[in-house]
């Protein structure tokens, strides 16, 4: 009874640990997620060169690492306690197994000095062929097969517990090193954080005393933004119209194909029946006819040219097919779309109005800034058709890309790489981010829409 009490302890203490040792994993996965992040906003920061014009891009990347920073301490000290938690049940199961293994040894050893006492007074055979009767004989072998076995399991079971417990003791040696490690990293973290914050301080000081220069810099461009903005609604718009005329179009054409073809069969069928009713009227056997050319049923019908038929043929699967399929799979993807730049980046501006109460600015955009490497390339977040490849005061060269009904914008692009028209693939590299050569800064404008409504880029991209 004890010893099935305590299988049932270790069975529950296993239960628990297999969700503990899950969650440790993805606290970890996190922890080097943070990371990442703080890695690649360290390197944006190192491109970035100090002067006025890029204050206020520095202070926006020093919040992002501040803020990456404390996550990463805060998933640290979630993973230490997570850690000790399992810790401290590895314990406690160290202590059931090694009582279990200690009363098991010694229930063995009374039960081997008990055979060894009785072997004293004779041997197996002797034990066996000194019984009253045949049954009792066969019973007593039976009983030395069966304490046989028993002394084997006994054995048995004796080393897989031995085993078990040195690999539980083992395993909180080791957790206990992990936590160790884990606890330099974040005193370590704590320190960069201090000295980070301290930075950022030091970047709103400066900054404070060029106050009416930032905002003159941040209300250009507002205005560059906004201009921006109204000129992508205005060409979005045209392509969301152009497609449903399109498609109208379309549609129509099948229509009168479809008309067309109904006309010609009545014909045809009327035709037959005349063909008929005359023979009939003349006593003689009907002859079937071939069915009348197209040119003498209806000779006043417009035929389409070869060019004419191709461009129909092509465009129906475009506008019926490619858009059903297209916009459900989009859909389908958000959350796993990549990231519309290369290399390290850092979301600098986000989507929507935001509040600027130190510099006494509000902002609106419809997308996000990334900031990313000198040298980066921006790259189609989904396969689609290249709709317009256009230019913009403040942003340099821009592209959309229509997916089914999404459509996706990339701002300040410097040598393109694609073409209006040109269909594209996911991942596609669409040109090379434009780097300010006074600032050091490389920044993409992404936005992202369906049909005629903006939408947030972030919950869409994959981190």
């Amino acid at each position: 009874m004890r010893s099935v009490l305590v299988v049932f302890i270790l069975f529950l203490s296993t239960i628990v640990v297999f969700p503990q040792s899950n969650k440790i994993k993805d606290l970890e996965n996190k922890r080097k997620l943070a990371l990442r992040e703080i890695e690649s906003t360290t390197l944006l920061l190192n491109e970035t060169k100090k002067n006025t014009s890029t204050l206020l891009s520095r202070i926006n990347l020093l919040t992002e690492q501040i803020s990456s920073r404390q996550r990463l301490i805060s998933l640290l000290n979630q993973e230490v306690a997570a850690i000790s938690e399992q810790q401290a049940m590895t314990e406690k199961e160290i202590v059931i197994l090694s009582a279990n293994l200690k009363n098991q040894q010694k229930s063995y050893a009374r039960a081997v000095q008990g055979i060894v006492l009785r072997k004293q007074s004779g041997n197996k055979l002797l034990f066996v062929l000194s019984g009253s009767s045949l049954a009792e004989s066969l019973r007593r072998m039976k009983y030395l097969k069966d304490y046989s076995e028993w002394r084997d399991n006994q054995i048995s079971d004796i080393k897989q517990k031995q085993k078990t417990l040195e690999e539980k003791k083992a395993a909180l040696e080791k957790s206990k090193a992990e936590k160790n490690a884990l606890l330099g990293n974040r005193e370590k973290e704590q320190t960069n954080l201090q000295k980070e914050e301290e930075v950022h301080k030091q970047e709103v000081s400066d900054a404070s005393k060029k106050q009416k220069e930032l905002q003159s810099i941040l209300q250009t461009k507002q205005k560059q933004a906004n201009n921006l903005n109204a000129q992508i609604e205005k060409l979005i718009a045209q392509e969301v119209e152009r497609q449903e005329r399109e498609a109208r179009r379309l549609a129509e054409e099948q229509a009168r194909r479809e008309k067309l073809k109904r006309e010609r069969a009545e014909r045809a069928a009327k035709a037959e029946r005349d063909r008929r009713e005359a023979a009939r009227n003349a006593n003689k056997p009907p002859v079937k006819s071939e069915e009348p050319k197209e040119e003498e049923v209806a000779p006043k019908i417009e035929r389409e040219s070869p060019r004419e038929r191709e461009e129909v043929a092509m465009a129906t699967p475009t506008v019926t097919a490619e858009n059903f399929k297209l916009s459900s799979n989009f859909a389908a993807n958000k959350g796993r779309l990549p990231m519309p730049v290369t290399g390290s980046y850092s979301i600098v501006g986000r989507f929507g109005t935001q509040q600027n109460s130190r510099w006494r600015v509000t902002t609106n955009s419809n997308g996000i800034d990334i900031q990313a490497r000198s040298g980066a390339q921006a790259r189609a977040v989904f396969g689609g058709e290249v709709s317009r490849v256009v230019a913009f005061p403040g942003f340099n060269n821009c592209i959309i890309i229509r997916h089914g009904g999404y459509y996706s914008f990339y701002g300040n692009i410097q040598q393109i790489f694609v073409k209006q028209g040109q269909k594209i693939s996911a991942g596609q590299a669409l040109g090379t981010v434009y780097t300010d050569s006074d600032t050091g800064n490389s920044q993409l404008h992404f936005q992202l829409w369906q049909g005629t409504t903006k939408l947030n880029p972030e919950p869409w991209l994959q981190k």
